[in-house]
C-alpha cells in the first residue's frame, strides 16, 4: 500500500523533538503538509492555519494535532468534516464533551480519530500492566513531580483555564494508571494547590480507589528542582511493582525486568497507521475524565503566586 499522507498542524517543541522524527521513521506515513501560526517544517509546504492547508493540499489523508487542547476541537471537527484520519495530541480535548462530539463526528464521516496517550506506550507499561493482572494488588502510589520552569518554560497557556495545569503531565500518570490496573478506579477525595495569580493548579494530592478498595494515592507536584520523579508504585501479594521514570523502567521486588526498546511517539504513529488501514477509532477518556473529577471534587487551596 502507498504511504498515508500525513499533515501536522501546531510546530512546536512537542512537535520537533517528538512528532516529526516519529514520523520520518514509520514507512507507512509520509509528511506532506504543516500548518502552524509561529513554526515551519523544511521541505513542505508550510500554512499559517489548517484552513488554508487543506485547501491547498487537499491529498492529505491524515492530520496529527500538536496545538494546545484549548484550541484543538475546532481544528479537528474541520479535518474531520474534510474527511480526515486525525491525531489528538494529549489531552485529546480541553473538555470531555468535545472530544465526546469528535468521536461521535469522525463515526458519521468514516474516519479514525486517535486520542494519543503517549505514556501508555513507555517501554515497561505492558509488562507492569501483565504482572499487575496475575496478581492481588494491595495498593497504589503515584508520584509525579517535576519542575515546570524546565518542561514548560514561559508557556502562558498551561496556566490558563483549559491548560490543566500540573495535570499536563499529571494525566500521563492518569492514563498510565488507568491502563495498568486490572478495574477501573474512581475519585474519593482530593486538594488542588492553586497560584494566587494562576487559573490552573500547580500541585494535587488525590486519592482514589476500586470496588475492591484499593487504595491510589497520587501526588502532583509542578515545583520539584533537580531530579526529577514520575514513578507509580504497587504493593501486591507477590511483592513491590516500581515502574519508574515515567514508564520506561520496571522493577519488581528489586528484579529489573527487561522492556521493549521502541519509543513512545514511534508506537503511537504505528498504532495511527494500524487504525487508519483498519478504518477504526481509539478515544479513550477515561484520564481527562479523572482529571475533570479532581476539578469537580477538589478542594482548592490558594498558595504563594507562580513567577517564570
Amino acid at each position: 500500500m502507498p504511504p498515508i499522507n500525513l499533515a501536522i498542524v501546531g510546530v512546536g517543541k512537542i512537535a520537533r523533538d517528538q512528532h516529526l522524527p516519529s514520523i520520518a521513521g514509520n514507512p507507512d506515513l509520509l509528511l506532506v503538509a504543516a500548518a502552524s501560526r509561529n513554526g515551519a517544517v523544511e521541505g513542505i509546504p508550510n500554512f499559517p492555519t489548517i484552513e488554508a492547508m487543506l485547501d491547498a493540499v487537499p491529498f492529505v489523508d491524515a492530520v496529527s494535532l500538536c496545538m494546545p487542547p484549548q484550541f484543538r476541537y475546532d481544528a479537528a471537527y474541520k479535518a474531520i468534516c474534510a474527511g480526515k484520519h486525525v491525531f489528538l495530541e494529549k489531552p485529546p480535548g480541553a473538555t470531555l464533551s468535545e472530544v465526546a462530539d469528535l468521536e461521535a463526528l469522525a463515526i458519521e464521516k468514516g474516519v479514525s480519530l486517535f486520542a494519543s496517550w503517549h505514556s501508555r506506550y513507555a517501554a515497561a507499561v505492558e509488562a507492569a500492566k501483565s504482572f499487575l493482572v496475575s496478581t492481588n494488588i494491595q495498593s497504589v502510589h503515584v508520584v509525579w513531580k517535576e519542575d515546570v520552569r524546565h518542561w514548560h518554560p514561559n508557556q502562558d497557556w498551561i496556566w490558563q483555564a483549559g491548560g490543566l495545569g500540573v495535570f499536563d503531565p499529571g494525566i500521563n500518570a492518569l492514563s498510565i494508571i488507568t491502563h495498568i490496573l486490572p478495574t477501573s478506579i474512581f475519585l474519593r477525595n482530593a486538594t488542588l494547590e492553586f497560584p494566587e495569580n494562576k487559573h490552573a493548579p500547580i500541585a494535587a494530592d488525590l486519592n482514589f480507589t476500586n470496588s475492591d478498595n484499593i487504595s491510589v494515592h497520587a501526588e502532583f507536584d509542578w515545583r520539584q528542582l533537580g531530579e526529577q520523579t514520575w514513578d507509580i508504585i504497587a504493593e501486591t501479594s507477590a511483592g513491590k511493582m516500581v515502574l519508574a521514570e515515567g514508564g520506561s523502567k520496571l522493577t519488581i521486588n528489586d528484579t529489573v525486568i527487561p522492556v521493549s526498546s521502541e519509543t513512545e511517539y514511534a508506537a503511537l504513529y504505528r498504532q495511527f497507521a494500524s487504525l487508519i488501514k483498519r478504518r477504526e477509532s481509539d478515544v479513550d477518556l477515561a484520564p481527562l475524565r479523572h482529571v475533570a473529577d479532581s476539578f469537580m471534587l477538589g478542594k482548592r487551596v490558594f498558595v504563594a503566586p507562580f513567577h517564570d
